[in-house]
């Protein structure tokens, strides 16, 4: 562990006054000699002067540079070599990170933000997996917040398959917030990267939140929102996904759910409308092959229920689930998968319809 970026993380200065530093002396041992040596007018700044001398604290810097590296915490800098590329291309990037993981795979893949509500519906979680799994699996990387709800599901689904996924704090990052996802951190650590631009200890105050969006969305070829309030934190994703010029995508919910007025909004602003996997493929510029085609496909026998009950004329959800009896979470997962199979589609007011020559 490098004791200079250590110090250099605890600097109480704006991030794009040490992203400024590390432009001009590249690295932060330099910053710290040039400063010693007031070698540039930058350093009679009397703020900023305070700054780097003040976070010079021997004793904590030792202790962290001892622990830190039996965590598995690594740091890099704006300057590295691993530094993910596409944080690069933005004025506001982190000077610092502090990661877990692989974060080498950042820089290797395409990449899906996947973002929502904590407070999400069934329908919310169903989709968030049976989308992220379609997407983990054919190698584009799934970075989140590793939140409660939307985000939680999106790593798990991830982490289910094997697959990579990355997770952008707004803690320390020995700080795993929520507890209730310590074991999901250590697998998402496993099968990816855990990021934080805070350095350890760090307590994930709400105002940390709005200031790590900006790393989802500047890590991801395009944001996919899932379910968000009117006030949700997703919003403030995709709003500052749209000012980097990242194409946002929203799977449109019932106008009677609270956790769809955001996303339709979002839908009425101009944001794409997701209607099957094509759409995000089409977004990241990747062809997408879905499992199986129309005329040989292979379905379970749970979706042969569900399917031999919609024809070519409009059924209802409700009229589905009192034929087949079967609960509304799974319902809407067997139906999510069957429009993934372009086998049924779905319309407005929760109709589904079979598509013509499916199966």
């Amino acid at each position: 562990m490098d004791e200079y970026n250590l110090w250099f993380s605890l600097v109480r200065l704006p991030n794009k006054s040490k992203l400024e530093l590390l432009k001009s002396f590249k690295t932060t041992k330099e910053i710290w000699n040039q400063y010693k040596r007031k070698s540039n007018l930058i350093f009679y700044n009397n703020k900023i002067a305070e700054a780097l001398e003040s976070s010079w604290k021997c004793e904590l810097l030792n202790c962290n540079n001892k622990e830190l590296p039996l965590k598995n915490i690594n740091m890099i800098t704006f300057n590295d070599e691993l530094y993910p590329s596409k944080l690069k291309d933005f004025d506001d990037a982190p000077s610092i990170l502090f990661y877990e993981g692989n974060i080498k795979s950042l820089n290797e893949y395409p990449s899906v933000a996947v973002v929502g509500s904590r407070k999400c519906t069934n329908y919310g979680i169903e989709v968030t997996k049976l989308i992220t799994k379609e997407l983990c699996v054919n190698n584009i990387s799934i970075i989140s917040g590793l939140a409660r709800g939307i985000d939680t599901y999106a790593h798990y689904a991830c982490v289910s398959e094997g697959r990579y996924t990355c997770a952008v704090l707004g803690s320390g990052i020995d700080v795993i917030y929520p507890k209730e996802n310590k074991t999901l951190y250590k697998n998402v650590a496993s099968n990816g990267c855990i990021i934080s631009e805070y350095p350890p200890g760090t307590k994930p105050y709400a105002s940390n939140f709005p200031v790590r969006n900006r790393i989802i969305s500047a890590l991801s070829d395009v944001i996919l929102v899932v379910e968000a309030g009117v006030k949700s934190g997703s919003l403030i994703t995709a709003g500052l996904a749209l000012e980097q010029g990242k194409d946002v995508i929203v799977v449109p919910g019932s106008v009677f759910s609270e956790q769809s007025q955001g996303t339709n909004k979002l839908i009425k602003d101009g944001a794409y409308v997701f209607t099957s996997m094509e759409d995000i493929f089409d977004l990241i510029g990747i062809k997408y092959s879905p499992p199986g085609t129309n005329n040989n496909m292979q379905i379970s026998s749970k979706q042969a229920k569900i399917f031999s009950v919609i024809s070519n004329n409009p059924i209802h959800i409700d009229d589905i689930i009192r034929i087949t009896n079967i609960d509304i979470k799974q319902l809407y997962e067997v139906l999510f998968e069957l429009q993934l199979k372009n086998a049924i589609m779905c319309l407005a007011g929760n109709y589904y319809v079979k598509v013509n020559n499916a199966i």
